[in-house]
């Protein structure tokens, strides 16, 4: 069957940041990968993609990003495995509105590709469930179906094993101190923790949170110790992931805020609230609720 399109109009969509509230590392796999545990929420803040479907067959994008070669983003590797895998022959020109640093652990690329196969399965009518376009995602990176299914989740086994979870939902200062860190140099390190038992969810949100990786990013990187060490001043602070970022919690937006305004130098940072529903899951509702395309 010949795939219509919904509306040639531009349609507008959240790309959101998450944290990882905890990271635990349990064992380690004959093939390399790590066991883990790990505790997603979503943040109010990311990155916005406008789309407008058309029956060109061709996915465009703008703007180019330098050193990223077309069939290399992730934003095209997604519309494209979805046309794969569905037969669509339409078309969609995709402008990427971005505010998350890359590298920086708290999901920009993984929740483009997320965001993309969510709205152009609405868009193009292709008809796919969460489950079908996790699986597509999950190829394109470990966190794609977090952001896909749109719920805070539980990760165990490399991270694919997703239990929908509610933790609190506080406010948190977000830094990026300005180094790219080598994911695979954490992972490979000698003293990387990674025999941490494993324990049930209840007792794990029940409990301070933790990262495993953190001690081996601030020996490595200082410029992230120096980062955490002046907001654990101010709330309970700790790394988000492997990535670069690190983060602040806070009972109150005005709290949060109030650390923020003490920031020492030119960093990239942001206040945001942690949000259990992704704002992705959100606006996808709203436009099925409503049947408009315009979010």
């Amino acid at each position: 069957m010949e795939n219509q399109i919904m509306t040639q109009e531009c349609t507008h969509w959240p790309s959101p940041a998450k944290l990882n509230l905890f990271l635990y590392i349990t064992g380690r796999r004959e093939d390399g990968y790590h066991e883990l545990q790990t505790l997603f929420q979503f943040l109010d803040f990311g990155d916005k993609l406008s789309i407008t479907p058309n029956d060109s067959g061709e996915i465009t994008l703008s703007p180019e990003i330098e050193g990223v070669p077309l069939r290399d983003n992730l934003i095209y590797r997604a519309a494209a495995a979805l046309k794969s895998e569905t037969g669509c022959s339409l078309g969609a020109h995709i402008h990427l509105k971005k505010v998350l640093p890359m590298g920086g652990g708290i999901g920009g690329g993984s929740s483009n590709a997320a965001t993309t196969l969510v709205a152009l399965n609405y868009l193009w009518q292709t008809h796919l469930n969460d489950d079908e376009l996790a699986r597509i995602g999950v190829k394109l990176g470990a966190d794609v179906p977090v952001f896909v299914k749109g719920f805070a989740a539980f990760a165990e086994g490399i991270g694919e094993k997703l239990t929908p979870v509610s933790p609190e939902e506080k406010w948190y200062l977000v830094i990026r101190p300005d180094v790219s860190i080598s994911t695979a140099d954490i992972f490979s390190h000698p003293d990387l923790t990674r025999n941490t038992p494993k324990r049930p969810i209840n007792a794990l949100l029940d409990q301070n949170y933790g990262n495993d990786c953190e001690k081996i990013v601030r020996l490595l990187y200082p410029k992230v110790d120096k980062q955490l060490s002046w907001l654990l001043q101010y709330a309970p602070s700790r790394l988000t992931g492997t990535g670069s970022c690190v983060f602040a919690e806070f009972s109150s937006a005005k709290k949060a805020q109030e650390a923020y305004a003490r920031l020492p130098g030119n960093v990239f940072a942001f206040v945001a609230q942690g949000r259990n529903t992704s704002p992705l899951k959100e606006a996808l509702a709203r436009c099925q609720s409503s049947e408009t395309q315009t979010i």
